[in-house]
């Protein structure tokens, strides 16, 4: 039945002669091509966004990572060089004159003068020393490369440190006597017989570390600083400054050293612009390297895609979307009820019955579509019918595949698969498991004497008892002829041995009552898990050899591997 939309929709398209399938299609094509490409641009701005911030970060990410690596070179270099300088002749053995001598000597002699002059001289080579200092082991200062004598700084265990022969290095600080931030290295000197003399101090600024944060600029707007724990601002790749302060940074600077890739984050920095920047830390050093880029220079390109991107989107998406959408539903609604009735016969529905009107193809697909729901009705009556038939043979031949079909116990096979896999997971908890092996004493002459059915039905009986007798966990298999082998998971030695001896004594005192003429007994050897084996064939072995010892003992006990009859367990007269 067509709706009173679909008689308004069809005059209208036969208005603008669009009632006929070839224009219909025509039409759809058209939008079908526009709106994909529209699509596609939007896509494209939205890959283009997200290429430009993996880029950035990987920039950025790769800017910190190279400034981490050449600021530990740095300081390790600086560390070598000062400990070469310490270890001179003319540091170790000046100031062991010095020190012999006095303090009277360390003020006017010529040896202080001489370490001086080695100390100005090694200044001047070096454009990252400040200041070189000759401390005693008070903390003293006995020379200095500068006129004047400044307070070191060192930390209060630098004694200690420096005896157990570590590098000293301090935090960054704003030395008052340069007006510029510094830091502090010191190692030790040491006579040649390995006496602790002092420390060798060496104030270094930042003016290497600077170039290496102007080396991995970013962009125009990228800058590179480094930053205590505490945020204080120790230097950048920006306007120097003497000053001290603390930046407001969105990282958690006091995060561990991580190999990982370093965080985007967006914030403000201390000029008021809005930048993205990552930070890495340092290993060895309570310093990170902070990175950032302004966020507008960034995204400068995309915001003219997104922007031109969306003035188009806006007004093709808003007609062509609407006019696609009553186009499509012209063409599509005589295939939305076979697409019901599918959805209904996928849902397991096979009752469905569509209603054939018309003379289009849709007609056609219609009865086909009717017939095949109709044959689905009367094979699944059928497959039914099979299945059922299926899982009861299924569930015999499991039940034949696992078990003796005398006994209704486990067969072998099944046992043997069973086995392994309790040992391991026995070892892997730490728990106990044991095995006993079962053999029926004398039961060649019991089936001599009364017969093989006679004989089958004892062991039909012993079956039975094994199953009244052990817990569901349990696994009692026929090993082969009138040998029986039992799996007691989780069960200690002493505990099995008095589980067989139960099942002996039954077997005794419920077989014997209904032979009433033979004595039908039990040899029961018994194995544990770890003492008596590793392994499925370690403790097999074991278990067998406590039955055969059990034979040898005279038959009708139980006996635990590697020990003899156990106390209590006579044999049954």
């Amino acid at each position: 039945m067509l709706l009173s939309w679909e008689h308004t929709v069809s005059k209208i398209l036969d208005v603008f002669r669009l009632g006929s399938i070839k224009r219909k299609i025509l039409v759809f094509s058209l939008l079908a091509t526009l709106i994909p490409s529209l699509s596609m641009g939007w896509i494209f701005y939205r890959y283009a966004d997200q290429f430009v911030t993996e880029k950035i970060a990987q920039d950025l990410g790769t800017a910190t990572a190279q400034n981490v690596r050449q600021l530990g070179l740095w300081r390790k270099e600086r560390i070598y060089e000062v400990r070469v300088f310490s270890s001179s002749y003319e540091v170790s053995e000046t100031l062991d004159k010095i020190t012999r001598g006095g303090l009277a000597q360390a003020t006017d002699g010529v040896a202080t003068r001489r370490l001086q002059e080695y100390l100005k001289s090694v200044r001047e080579k070096f454009v990252d020393y400040e200041e070189l200092m000759v401390l005693n082991t008070a903390g003293q200062v006995i020379a200095t490369s500068a006129g004047r004598v400044s307070r070191p700084g060192l930390p209060p265990d630098w004694q200690k440190r420096a005896q157990a022969g570590s590098p000293i290095v301090s935090e960054a600080y704003r030395d008052d006597a340069l007006n510029k931030m510094a830091v502090l290295v010191a190692v030790p000197i040491s006579a040649q017989d390995g006496r602790f003399l002092g420390v060798l101090a060496v104030k270094l600024n930042f003016r290497t570390i600077k170039e290496i944060l102007n080396s991995s600029l970013l962009g125009k707007t990228g800058q590179a600083s480094v930053v205590a724990q505490d945020g204080t601002l120790i230097a950048t790749s920006g306007t120097n400054s003497s000053a001290l302060m603390k930046l407001e940074l969105p990282f958690d600077l006091s995060q561990p050293v991580s190999e990982a890739e370093p965080v985007l984050e967006e914030y403000v920095d201390p000029d008021g612009r809005t930048v993205i920047g990552t930070l890495r830390r340092m290993p060895q050093m309570d310093w990170s390297i902070v990175a950032h880029i302004e966020k507008e220079e960034v995204y400068a390109q995309t915001a003219r895609i997104r922007v031109l991107t969306m003035t188009i989107c806006g007004g093709l998406l808003l007609a062509i979307g609407l006019t696609a959408y009553v186009l499509g539903l012209t063409i599509v609604r005589p295939l939305d009820r076979l697409t019901t009735g599918a959805a209904k016969v996928a849902a397991g529905d096979l009752e469905v019955q569509l209603s054939v009107a018309g003379h289009s193809e849709v007609r056609y697909l219609t009865e086909v579509f009717n017939d095949m729901v109709a044959r689905l009705r009367t094979d699944r009556v059928e497959l039914a019918r099979i299945n059922g038939t299926l899982i009861e043979k299924n569930e015999e031949l499991q039940i034949l595949s696992i078990a003796d079909s005398l006994t209704g116990l486990y067969n072998r096979r099944h046992f043997m698969e069973v086995l392994p896999n309790e040992i391991a997971r026995a070892s892997r908890h730490k728990r106990a498991l044991c095995v006993m092996m079962i053999d029926i004493d004398h039961f060649k002459e019991y089936n001599d004497a009364s017969g093989h059915q006679a004989g089958d039905a004892l062991l039909k009986k012993i079956g039975l008892i094994f199953k009244e007798s052990l817990r569901s966990a349990d696994y009692a298999a026929r090993y082969g002829g009138d040998e029986f082998i039992v799996l007691l998971p989780e069960t200690e030695a002493t505990r099995a041995v008095e589980v067989a001896e139960r099942l002996r004594e039954r077997v005794v005192e419920e077989t014997t009552a209904e032979t009433r003429r033979l004595l039908v007994s039990l040899c029961i050897g018994v194995a544990a898990f770890p003492e008596h084996g590793l392994t499925l064939e370690a403790i097999v072995a074991s278990a067998d050899s406590a039955l055969y010892q059990a034979k040898r003992n005279g038959r009708n006990q139980v006996v635990l591997a590697g020990n003899d009859v156990q106390p209590g367990m006579k044999m049954a007269s």
